[in-house]
Formats: C-alpha cells, structure tokens, sequence
C-alpha cells in the first residue's frame, strides 16, 4: 500500500469502574485485541492508543477522550475505533453528537466495530444503540441511588467524614474520632458554649497554630491535585467555626440526604427539604454533649448589637444606596467628634480604602452633609420640572433606550449571557467530576457551586428581561418614565431629606474622588476648593446627567 494511502487511526477505550467491579468481558486488553484485530483485517494502522480506565460513560470530561480530541485537531489523523459504541459513551445525547455530528463535520472516520456503526455510511439502528447505552447508564444510577439510600437509612456515613472524624480501618461507612482533630472540635464547642464568639474562637485557633479543616485534608489526609490544594486557606475564619458548631454529626448522629442531583445526567445537587432529610441518632461516637451543644447554638450570634438602637450613633439614610466610583464598593458611613462638632466631621468612605483589604482602592470620601445637600437640590430641580420639559426628557430617554446602538448592545449582551449559561454548564459538570475523583473537597466543591448558581439565577433573570424586550420596549419605558414624573409631582418641595424620599426616587448613587486645582493634592485646613462628581442613578428613569457636586468653604 502506498504511504499516500495509508489509513491512520486512533484506538479508544474506556471501562467504568462498576464494569470492571462485574467482571465483564469488555476489559481494556478485550477491547484493545479487537480493534487491533479489526485493522489488521482492513489495512489500518492502529497509530496510538487512548485508554480511560475507571471512568464512567456519563460525560466526556475524561482525561484521554479529551487529550485524543486535542490530537485530532492536529489533522494528522482522521479515524477513531472503538470496540462499541457504549466504550464512546453512554450519554446519547453527547455519544450521538459526536459519532453523528461533530466527527463528520471535521472529517473524522469513526467505527465503533460491534455495533457495524460507520459514520461514512447511514446508521439506521444508531438511535437505538444510543438509547440502550444510556438505558444501562440510567439503570446503573438507579441501582446506585437505592444502594445509597439503603445505608442511609441504617445510619451507614456515605460521604467525606466530617472534621474531627475519620473512617473506620475496619468499615468503611462508619466514623470513629480523629485522634488529632477531635479535640480541636471539642475544645471550639467548649468556648462557644462559655459565650466565646465564632470570630474570637477562629483568631484563637490561629493564634496556636491549628490548622484549619481543609488544609489538614490537603496535608494529611486526602489526596488533592496541585489545582485543588491551592484553594486551602492557611487560616481558619469565623465562618468554618460557625459550620462546626451547627453540625449535628458531632452528637453522633447520621444526617444525610440533604441534597440530590437534578438527573442521572447532570452533577448538579439542589437542596432538599428539611423534613425530608435522613436523620439516624447514635451511629457513632458523640464529640460533644447535648448540653454543650444546645449552649453553643444559644450563643451563635449573641455577640451581635443592634448599634442603631443608641442615640450616639451616626444614622445614615444612604445606606446600601451609594457606592465608590472607582471600585464599584460601598460607601459607609464614619466619622468622628471634633469639640463638639458631629455632623462637620461625617463622612461616607468607601469600604475598599482600607490597607488591610487584598486590593485596596485609593479611596472616594465625601461629607454626608454635602451629599445631603446635592442630593436634595437635584430631587428638588427634578420636581419642579414643567410638563414641557418632564416631556422632553421623556422622549429624549426614549430614543436612547430604543436606539439602535442600544438594542445591538442588548443583542450582544444577550447573546453573552446564552454563551456564559452554557460555559456554566460545562464548569458544573467539570466541578463534580473533579469532586468524586478526590480533586476537589466537598467543602470547596459546596462553595463554588453555590457562586455560580447564584450566577446562573441572574444571567437567567438577565436573558428572560432582555427576552421580554421587544416591540413594546418604547412603550413600557415612556410608561416608567410618566409613573416617574407622575410620583414627583405628589411632592411640592422637599425640606427635609428622608429615607422614605430616597429609595422612591433612587436606585443608586455613584461617587468620583474629588479633583483639586493645579499644585494640590488634597484638602487642607486653608480650605482648598475642589470639584466631586455625583451620578444619582433614578428609577425607572436612570442617569439623567452628571451631577458636580463641591464645596468652596470646606
């Protein structure tokens, strides 16, 4: 045979560990002899192998299918073989996908040699195959789910032991205590239970140079990829203490069940209502009393004070309402007393200007009495608009939000969401499989999912506002904007400036850093004037202008 014509192709194989577990037929030798059989019997040759041994047929994200997929991107080679179609997996809709769509759209030959599949030829049974492969991989779930099931119910622990615990040597669904953590937990119910605070018992432990949960898995315990070891802080915080305090394990007692996965398809774990958790007592050693635990949980928060209640105290009207230009922050509210002088010396500062912060802002101040002031002198102008003009604003909002500029920007920021929802997706599924390959600890595991759905839930919220914009986008937005001038309307003039008055006419408030003349850097005693610009974000109506706000007598 001439080297033009050479046929090229690469060998795959993949065994599940339940398969393996049966001890059937279609070990990797197996599959690897009948391929080599088959293209010894058809001229081919077998260039490279890819094997993934242990991994289901589920989803693809397996470490040969992919290092394959980025070998055939090269163009070399141009044909896989595979015993079955079952060994490309078991999904069908991503087994079809692949054997129908995506390897003849880039020119790739695949034969899966059991099943007479060829993707040059028509596959009339192929849907068929497809289904029967994922048949077995929901039956596989099924018989997993009720396996788990049945240990859960007779208090067997079917997940990663909790700290202060390890598996027993001698069976493997039961806890016993760690001898090196079990007194840390110990020791964190006790000061809890003597009114030690989460906060206070964290700088503790740090202090003595405990080391905190995850990075004990890392150091001891568990095997964790470089990658995943990363993510293990060196300290503890108040918020690990507080997930101690309230977990019932430490009692001896089994609570399972708390979530459940979407599908057999997907890795994606909701909770589950409380009343339906799997709660069995006395599996295994307690850590702690009843007594000492029903005192830790009566002191969970007591340290907290309502410092609103004291007349001493600053009360801002602009909380939650005013954020840093510069970093997108919030505003709070401090200050100080100056011989006798309060609101002189009150300011809004942004909560990024601190040097203790990972990247600090080079922070925006303001006096709380200047923005008192510009903020009411803008609702003021706002309310005492003629028809004339609250009409000509209103139109003047509508062209811009019905521009074409604007709706190409929400094309585009649409189509960014659809994409970013998929690339959720694929993070989801990549983040359990590195979950139940020990990658990822189920602490960080909780954490992340629990980012990226709240994630998903706005760019959801995002694409179905943008979705409901349409042809009758002109008319809903005059309607805001006349609802708008409508409620100004109801005031005459505002003397004083409330809370009330705020959050009905404001969304936000922006805040640049102040601009001072040539050859000054900052405000001195002499009064240097300067200028600070305020973008008052309304609703329904958004930002109208700039608002330059300054005081010449500061």
């Amino acid at each position: 045979m001439a080297a033009g014509r050479m046929k090229l192709a690469f060998g795959y194989y993949r065994l599940s560990n339940d398969e393996k577990n049966r001890g059937e037929s279609s070990s990797i030798s197996n599959q690897r002899m009948v391929v080599e059989r088959y293209c010894q019997m058809n001229g081919i040759t077998l260039v490279c192998d890819f094997k993934d041994d242990g991994y289901s047929g589920g989803n693809f994200n397996r470490p040969d299918f992919q290092k394959m997929m980025r070998e055939l991107e090269r163009g070399k080679i141009q044909m896989v073989i595979t015993k079955d179609l079952s060994r490309l997996g078991r999904d069908m809709r991503e087994s079809s996908y692949y054997a129908e769509q995506f390897f003849p759209e880039h020119g790739i030959h695949y034969i899966a040699i059991n099943d007479n599949f060829d993707s040059d030829r028509d596959n009339v049974m192929a849907p068929f195959q497809f289904a029967m492969n994922e048949v077995y991989l929901r039956d596989g779930s099924r018989k997993v789910k009720e396996v788990l099931k049945a240990k859960r119910e007779d208090g067997q622990y079917c997940a990663c032991p909790p700290y202060g615990y390890r598996k027993s040597e001698t069976d493997r669904n039961k806890l016993i205590p760690d001898e090196e953590t079990a007194p840390i937990v110990k020791r964190i119910f006790d000061a809890a239970a003597h009114g030690d605070s989460s906060r206070k018992i964290a700088l503790d432990l740090v202090a003595d140079g405990v080391i905190p949960p995850l990075k004990y898995r890392v150091l001891y315990r568990d095997a964790f990829s470089d990658r995943g070891a990363a993510h293990a802080a060196d300290a503890w915080n108040y918020t690990t203490v507080k997930r101690i305090l309230k977990n019932r394990v430490y009692l001896g007692d089994t609570l399972l069940g708390k979530t459940r996965k979407v599908s057999f398809r997907s890795k994606l774990k909701i909770p589950v209502p409380q009343d339906e958790w799997i709660v069995t007592p006395d599996t295994h050693q307690p850590l702690v009393t009843p007594e000492i635990f029903d005192r830790a949980q009566a002191n969970l928060g007591r340290g907290k004070q309502n410092y609103q209640q004291f007349d001493h105290v600053r009360k801002s009207i602009f909380s939650g309402l005013v954020e840093c230009e510069l970093c997108g922050h919030a505003l709070c509210s401090c200050g100080t007393v100056y011989k006798g002088e309060r609101d002189k010396y009150w300011y809004l500062s942004c909560t990024q200007k601190r040097k203790d912060v990972a990247k600090p802002c080079e922070g925006v101040r303001i006096r709380y009495t200047d923005l008192m002031e510009v903020v009411k002198t803008e609702l003021n102008a706002l309310i005492d608009l003629s028809n004339k003009e609250a009409e000509k604003i209103t139109r003047a909002a509508v062209l811009q939000a019905t521009s074409e500029n604007t709706q190409n920007a929400r094309q585009n920021k649409l189509k960014r969401s659809k994409e970013r929802l998929e690339a959720i997706d694929k993070i989801l599924t990549k983040l359990y499989y590195d979950n139940a390959e020990g990658k990822l600890s189920d602490e960080r595991l909780d954490s992340l999912v629990e980012k990226i759905q709240s994630e998903a839930a706005q760019l959801n919220a995002t694409i179905q506002e943008l979705d409901i914009a349409g042809e009758t986008e002109a008319e809903d937005e005059e309607e805001k904007l006349r609802y708008f001038f409508e409620l100004a309307k109801q005031y005459t003039h505002i003397e004083t400036l409330d809370r009330d008055v705020l959050v009905a006419f404001i969304d936000r408030i922006i805040v640049g850093p102040k601009s001072f003349p040539e050859g000054h850097i900052k405000a001195t005693r002499a009064g240097v004037p300067y200028k600070q610009r305020v973008r008052i974000v309304y609703k329904f109506i958004g930002d109208i202008n700039n608002v330059p706000a300054g005081k010449l007598d500061i």
